[in-house]
């Protein structure tokens, strides 16, 4: 079965074929680096890097792109009140950034350009674009002409008189019409600025991936991810800048765009005050039960993020982890395909996550119960699967034994009381033994009697 994606130019679901045989190239809009992202950011990086995964499974050369933007107005405004240089606190961010993906067991992309390494880029385009009438100076300002684009508004299916319907905004006086959107704007003395043709200045937000694309993935590529709330006007004119700058038919071929994350059945936003960052969340749960819940949604889907999704996802992982410490004396068998496994075709399907979920719960469920013959075959599907979307990563033993924070009892003590618990019951004391029970438990440590001794796993 080959890969089929949701694309969002076309509206439908569509079998994924590259413009060059056997070679992927794939950008994902990344943050803007200002503060600590929040996990409404994490989802498409999640999203997107098990793609990345999945796409390797299929070709042989696959290029992913994920930007950072490290000039934007909202860091001009952080970094004026921190009293700092724009470049330490993007760099600053941008580390943290990286950082929390990584706990989140994501990927590092092929490629993660910065844009302010891409200003004669940026400025080289606009001046195409002003050679071509799709773009004029005005008053220190370079704009998009969106009437210069006969078919400006198909990525998001609005026509110009949609854009401005309802509108009360007074237009600026160096706009020629209302939706011309900014490709440079001038910088006060006090703001950052770079040298250009029209003054010194900045880029406007669009411009900054165009660019970036045009310079390390070529002028049309394959898949360009990002949130749904980036359609329009980002993406937008993103296509407007790169068509009329490239005189291309074609930008991308496959636009994925993942749904918005909700907290008490709200948009997650800054505004209403209901967001919460990956790092406060980290101090609670392991990075991979963030991921799983993340994954736990099929990823166009709205879905609504709370601590009962993430108690969950860590009882499902609980559940999964366990099949494998059973198993620890297993050796994987990993000449096993997996192209007809249904966790994999439902990966194949435009990422349907939970089914592929569903389908490792199954996985586990028959590596507990298989014998001696079939269980390498058994682990090695799970783990395989499992690592296509970025799961099953860490040792058995120690996903029961460590804990999300530094926080708790040491492991070498629950060990010992598990010693001393275990000497109780052979000397019929049973009420220590209790007793260590439940001061382990009141501690996050659960203890599991079976035949072949006491296991132990913390709760968070």
């Amino acid at each position: 079965m080959t890969l089929k994606i949701y694309n969002t130019k076309t509206r439908q679901k569509e079998v994924f074929q590259p413009l060059v045989a056997d070679q992927v190239k794939m950008y994902v809009c990344g943050p803007t680096v200002y503060n600590l992202v929040h996990i409404g950011n994490a989802r498409p990086v999640v999203v997107f890097d098990t793609l990345f995964r999945l796409l390797q499974t299929q070709f042989k050369d696959v290029t992913y792109a994920r930007n950072i933007t490290d000039i934007d107005d909202k860091i001009m405004r952080a970094a004026a009140e921190q009293g700092i240089e724009i470049s330490e606190l993007a760099s600053t961010f941008a580390a943290e950034f990286e950082n929390d993906m990584a706990q989140l067991n994501n990927l590092a992309p092929s490629i993660t350009p910065y844009a302010t390494d891409h200003l004669p880029e940026m400025i080289a385009m606009i001046e195409r674009l002003i050679e071509k009438g799709h773009a004029y100076a005005s008053e220190g300002h370079v704009l998009f002409a969106v009437k210069s684009m006969a078919d400006y508004g198909k990525l998001s299916n609005r026509t110009l008189d949609d854009m401005l319907d309802g509108a009360r905004v007074e237009v600026a006086s160096y706009k020629k019409y209302a939706a011309d959107f900014v490709l440079w704007k001038p910088s006060a003395d006090h703001e950052p600025g770079w040298a250009s043709p029209w003054g010194r200045g900045r880029p406007g937000w669009h411009l900054e991936c165009s660019a970036m694309i045009k310079k390390h993935l070529g002028e049309t590529i394959d898949i360009h991810g990002g949130g749904r709330d980036l359609i329009f006007p980002h993406h937008e004119n993103e296509v407007a800048q790169s068509c009329c700058a490239n005189d291309a038919d074609e930008y991308v071929r496959y636009w994925m765009h993942n749904g918005y994350i909700n907290i008490g059945g709200e948009k997650m936003s800054k505004s209403l005050g209901n967001f919460r960052t990956v790092r406060d969340l980290l101090k609670l749960f392991k990075g991979e039960v963030i991921r799983f819940a993340l994954l736990s949604a099929q990823y166009r889907s709205e879905m609504d993020f709370s601590a009962e999704l993430l108690e969950e996802s860590r009882s499902s992982l609980d559940s999964l982890y366990g099949a494998l410490r059973d198993s620890a004396s297993v050796s994987p068998d990993y000449s096993v395909s997996i192209s007809e496994e249904p966790a994999y075709l439902a990966l194949l399907d435009d990422l349907s996550t939970p089914i592929a979920i569903r389908e490792l719960h199954q996985l586990a469920k028959s590596l507990n119960k298989a014998d001696a013959v079939d269980k390498p075959r058994i682990k090695a599907t799970l783990l395989k699967l499992a690592g296509i979307m970025g799961l099953l990563g860490s040792d058995a033993e120690e996903w029961f034994t460590t804990n999300a924070s530094e926080d708790g009892i040491a492991a070498a003590d629950i060990e010992a009381l598990i010693l001393e618990r275990t000497q109780a019951k052979k000397d019929r004391n049973f009420a220590r033994s209790d007793e260590i029970r439940d001061n382990l438990l009141a501690e996050g440590v659960v203890l599991e009697d079976s035949r072949e001794g006491t296991q132990w796993r913390r709760q968070s």
